[in-house]
């Protein structure tokens, strides 16, 4: 029984204090989310906070106020351009699992390594790579955003050849300076909490430029013109290479 009571604590707690923040949420005037995306954010949550801990819970909510604030970076401008996000930047249930559904995956295998009684080096990489996904989906959110704001020279990916700020597959300086400093900003994040080593700031940066770099090749040859390619399946695609270019590099350094 004591054994139980200690396995149940984390959810406990994840429930009352997801439960709390969802209420507070609700009451603010100002909503980052949809009514259904904070309850989607709140199974999120809790699924993050019991399965991994309140480490990888603060790493997703640190990466919706920062994604969150790079997406009103500029508004009014991209607005007026045709460009800003949909909803005022207000995220739906769609924009929560496209951020974060391989970050839910790996916290779940996390949860079974840990039940089946097994700490070997899964538990670190999976970890590593959950925070890897969401560096990843912060870095593209960042270069997104501050490209459609700042970007002076804006080239499409796949020929190098000018487009519009907003194009799909378009990069520029600024953006891709603003994903960099993004995912390391995260993965530091998470390394301060104790949620990764140090070395993990930089698999997670590398991971994140190398995801980042491909889904922008995605949006520029795939995205909406392949059945079922929305931008929401296109972002977990994104989050989950940087996840997986990430565990395997801490398999291959070592971490």
């Amino acid at each position: 029984m004591f054994e139980t009571a200690i396995y149940a604590k984390p959810w406990i707690v994840a429930v009352g204090v997801n439960t709390v923040l969802l209420a507070i949420a609700f009451l603010l005037p100002k909503k980052l989310l949809t009514p259904m995306g904070y309850l989607n954010a709140w199974l999120l949550g809790v699924l993050l906070w019991g399965a991994v801990g309140w480490q990888a819970f603060a790493v997703v909510m640190a990466y919706f106020a920062l994604g969150s604030a790079v997406t009103k970076v500029g508004f009014a401008e991209k607005t007026a351009a045709g460009i800003a996000e949909a909803r005022g930047g207000v995220r739906g249930p769609g924009n929560v699992w496209g951020s974060a559904l391989v970050a839910a995956l790996c916290a779940l295998l996390i949860l079974g390594l840990k039940l089946s009684g097994q700490s070997d080096s899964w538990v670190g990489w999976l970890t590593l790579g959950l925070v890897a996904s969401i560096a990843t989906k912060l870095s593209d959110t960042s270069a997104t955003e501050i490209g459609k704001a700042y970007g002076q020279r804006t080239f499409l990916i796949t020929t190098l050849k000018p487009v519009p700020r907003g194009t799909e597959g378009a990069v520029s300086l600024e953006g891709t300076v603003a994903g960099v400093v993004g995912s390391i900003a995260l993965a530091a994040f998470a390394a301060v909490i104790g949620l990764i080593a140090p070395m993990g700031i930089v698999i997670c940066a590398i991971a994140a430029f190398v995801a980042t770099t491909i889904e922008s090749l995605i949006g520029a040859t795939l995205e909406d013109r392949v059945p079922g390619l929305t931008h929401d399946v296109v972002n977990i695609i994104n989050t989950l290479i940087g996840a997986a270019v990430a565990v395997g590099l801490a398999g291959l350094l070592g971490y």
